[in-house]
């Protein structure tokens, strides 16, 4: 591996690292960048995949406790989800994921800017168990067809008036098991070749590193900042996402 090669995936596992330890999700669409400059989009994609698991582990660990106190909340999104999955990899070959992607890319902009700009932000604060399941699927579905899972329950959680680690509480398991079985089916499929996972060696320990700095900040976030960051952050995924697929 060139020098060069080297600077760009410790780049894309810092950045991917830095936003899932901050904010629990996010790791792909800061890391792909990097990663598809030096990488073909199969091993990019098992490269990011798995240093999400590997973060988000640590990130599972500070919101424990409320991942432990409202399982039934988290069930609502999560069993849903996992019945969208498989759905969504047979979309595939009737939809074209890029043109859902660029779809969803400006939901996400029209979304985090309208928010973004409003001085108070709306409060759902009665119980919704019908749409967070309806939310959980459509994610599922989402993270099967265009690896989006995080997508929705994103903007969702990011208008419910939760304290922090109980937002990130969903957030975080969500996307941590949906990307482990993604990372599963790449491992069947062959994609964790000797290459990817020299990649993965370099990768992995910056990614920890970084990840460990997001979740210093998470934990000096006040609530409300907390969900500002996750409008910004909506945002700033359309944002990324665009521009990936247009280039």
């Amino acid at each position: 591996m060139s020098p060069d090669v080297m600077v760009y995936v410790a780049a894309g596992a810092a950045a991917g690292g830095l936003i899932n330890g901050l904010a629990g999700f996010g790791t792909a669409l800061f890391a792909l960048g990097f990663f598809l400059t030096v990488m073909p989009p199969v091993q990019a994609v098992a490269v990011v995949v798995m240093i999400s698991v590997i973060t988000g582990t640590q990130g599972l660990w500070v919101v424990r406790h409320a991942i432990g106190q409202n399982p039934r909340r988290l069930a609502r999104f999560m069993v849903p989800a996992l019945v969208g999955i498989p759905l969504g990899v047979l979309t595939l070959s009737v939809l074209d994921a890029r043109t859902l992607k660029l779809v969803i890319a400006a939901f996400l902009l029209l979304y985090g800017g309208y928010f973004s700009l409003r001085t108070v932000l709306p409060r759902f604060e009665r119980p919704t168990p019908y749409l967070d399941m309806v939310v959980g699927f459509l994610g599922g579905i989402l993270g099967g067809a265009a690896s989006l899972s995080g997508a929705l329950p994103m903007m969702w959680c990011a208008l419910r008036p939760w304290p922090k680690a109980e937002t990130r509480a969903v957030l975080q398991p969500f996307n941590f098991v949906v990307l482990g079985l993604t990372a599963m089916l790449l491992a069947l499929k062959g994609a964790y070749t000797r290459e990817t996972l020299i990649y993965l060696a370099v990768a992995a320990p910056v990614a920890i590193a970084a990840a460990q700095i997001g979740i210093a900040i998470f934990r000096r976030l006040p609530d409300a900042v907390f969900r500002r960051l996750l409008i910004v952050m909506t945002f700033v995924s359309g944002a990324v996402l665009l521009a990936r697929e247009l280039m």
